[in-house]
């Protein structure tokens, strides 16, 4: 999983992105990345896309997940991200929250349908891998 936004398309698909819009996605991913909901939400409710995703393909949802901002993966469900949208590598945000064992992200994940068992490794697989029990008890 990267920690540094290189955006490369909004979603929509757009090949380039003028220098406004770079910046602007540089700034959504972050507030996804650092936890600013407020921020966050004033884009997402003007029409920003809750799909956007960098050009490693980690979405707003995967960046708050794995930071383990529980508020602000709240917010970005609520704008319709999507819980098993996996990364260019495969990875979920529910195995990345599990990964860095952040049980209050995996709990809202887990609320919003993310599947256990989706993405390498799933969920699951990072969860017995780390010996991660409180998140083993959720995934059960």
């Amino acid at each position: 999983m990267t920690d540094q936004p290189e955006p490369g398309a909004a979603a929509g698909g757009a090949a380039q992105m003028d220098e406004e819009t770079l910046e602007l996605a540089h700034r959504l991913f972050d507030a996804a990345r650092s936890g600013e909901t407020e921020l966050l939400r004033s884009y997402l409710n003007a029409g920003a896309p809750a799909g956007l995703t960098n050009s490693a393909g980690d979405s707003l949802l995967m960046l708050a997940a794995y930071h383990g901002h529980a508020e602000t993966v709240q917010l970005i469900l609520y704008h319709g991200g999507d819980a098993n949208q996996a990364n260019g590598r495969g990875q979920t945000p529910l195995a990345g929250a599990v990964f860095k064992g952040y049980t209050d992200v995996a709990r809202v994940l887990l609320d919003a349908g993310a599947d256990p068992d989706a993405g390498t490794p799933s969920a699951r697989a990072a969860a017995d891998m780390f010996a991660r029990k409180d998140i083993q008890e959720l995934l059960a």
